[in-house]
């Protein structure tokens, strides 16, 4: 099991990402191809959950396009991802908050965390 996981880590390029958790409001520049073209989208919303580990970590982006929640899953060390950016820290008691989903008005909304730098 270890010579799968240390052939995966050599294989796979990590991208050097932000650190970020559940709760936070990112925005993810991501590339698309369409045709010939290529251009950048960028994705803002609140991160619901990290899952996996290593090559196979993904994380969850939930946003609110007009009435309709949008949620869109990304890998973390896909190719596509130009950039990540940490727009708020949300103060959140877990890792998982999928609870976020039937929010809407003041309920859906996220304490910032506070920092002292």
């Amino acid at each position: 099991m270890d010579f799968i996981k240390e052939l995966e880590n050599e294989l796979v390029e990590t991208n050097s990402l932000p650190d970020f958790g559940s709760g936070d409001t990112i925005t993810v520049s991501y590339k698309i191809k369409e045709g010939n073209k290529e251009r950048i989208q960028q994705f803002q919303g609140v991160v619901l959950q990290r899952k996996g580990s290593g090559a196979t970590e993904t994380f969850t982006i939930r946003k609110m396009s007009g009435n309709v929640g949008v949620e869109r899953i990304f890998p973390m060390n896909s190719p596509f991802i130009e950039s990540i950016k940490v727009n708020k820290s949300g103060k959140v008691r877990r890792a998982r908050i999928f609870y976020f989903r039937e929010r809407t008005g003041k309920s859906a909304r996220i304490k910032e965390k506070r920092s002292f730098a």
